[in-house]
């Protein structure tokens, strides 16, 4: 139980860090316009065509490789059961599904976000499985 626990925990902060560190490297090869505010919600939502393609891009890389992440790892440590696997890919698809719904987003990214987290869950709970009942 507390293994699972733990698993849960390790998986939601690898996917969360494998987020940030993705995202951060999209935003350094692809710099935001001058006076951008990327961490202000509502500068997004008014200037979402000034962020640069290659930004967007790399922000669905960076959900798709989190929730592989933080699932694969989830799964490597529980061991014994999906349950935390399970656990941090539903987490990491409600959090995307939720700034999809905040963020106005051109539809071309929203329809790659959205199947790239369901093939990342997919991919995740293959990765997890593999660790699982060894």
């Amino acid at each position: 139980m507390l293994r699972n626990i733990l698993a849960t925990i390790a998986g939601l902060t690898v996917a969360f860090i494998t987020i940030s560190i993705i995202e951060k490297l999209g935003h350094i090869a692809f710099p935001f316009p001058e006076g951008a505010q990327p961490n202000d919600m509502e500068w997004l939502k008014n200037n979402m065509a000034l962020i640069p393609k290659g930004a967007m891009v790399s922000v669905i890389i960076a959900h798709v490789l989190g929730i592989i992440s933080g699932m694969g790892i989830a799964g490597l440590i529980s061991k014994t059961a999906m349950i935390p696997a399970y656990s941090v890919g539903g987490v990491m698809l409600a959090i995307t599904a939720i700034m999809l719904f905040l963020i106005p987003s051109p539809i071309w990214f929203t329809v790659c976000d959205a199947l790239g987290v369901i093939a990342g869950f997919y991919f995740g709970k293959t990765l997890a499985q593999r660790n699982v009942f060894d």
